[in-house]
């Protein structure tokens, strides 16, 4: 019989941490403190605190309840509505205090440069060859612009807003006629804790 309680208890917790929210009670802390249309801060490199923690690597988040995470879908918002403030073409969650690999990327050879979710992104191929960018520049490191080393196309796979998965070659990187690989490749260096002064063109 007592063995069949401790089946049970295991059973409970399993099934309550698998629809439990994705986040953590300090993230979702943080990510609830506004509402979808309240910015939320982002961290510079000349803070210290900030510094370190845009150094730090991020982590996935469970990719089985995305589109019903309310905490998530709060969390996507609440980025749309940072980058719409910052003017921005992508931001990663690390720039606003969440260490999870989730960002957004504008697809700017697009009218209208509609913005991109990405969760659990992974940049499964790039070509041998590398192009100097010119012009990057970050969030995080303000009234600071100059050229990074990029790879002209990326292959990549990531998660949607809706839990879907996606599966795509992003090109681009002339500011005249876009750069959405460019922006991908940026905002997934966030996630590695890996800043665009990193991979300047000698």
């Amino acid at each position: 019989m007592r063995k069949f309680i401790y089946l049970f208890i295991s059973i409970f917790i399993f099934a309550s941490c698998n629809n439990d929210s994705m986040m953590t009670e300090e993230e979702k802390k943080l990510i609830n403190s506004g509402n979808k249309n309240t910015p939320m801060r982002v961290l510079t490199i000349d803070n210290e605190a900030d510094a370190l923690f845009l150094r730090t690597p991020s982590i996935d988040v469970e990719a089985e309840n995305i589109k019903a995470d309310k905490d998530l879908q709060l969390f996507i918002q609440r980025l749309k509505t940072t980058m719409a403030a910052e003017e921005g073409v992508g931001i990663a969650a690390p720039q606003v205090g969440i260490g999870r690999n989730i960002f957004l990327f504008c697809r700017t050879e697009e009218p209208d440069m509609p913005v991109q979710v990405a969760i659990n992104p992974v940049i499964v191929s790039t070509p041998d060859s590398v192009i100097c960018f010119e012009g990057d520049g970050c969030l995080s490191i303000p009234d600071v612009s100059d050229n990074s080393f990029r790879s002209p196309w990326v292959m990549v796979a990531y998660y949607d807003e809706n839990g879907i998965k996606k599966e795509e070659m992003l090109s681009g990187y002339s500011r005249r006629t876009g750069f959405t690989g460019v922006v991908f490749q940026h905002e997934y260096d966030h996630l590695q804790g890996v800043l665009f002064i990193d991979k300047l063109c000698e």
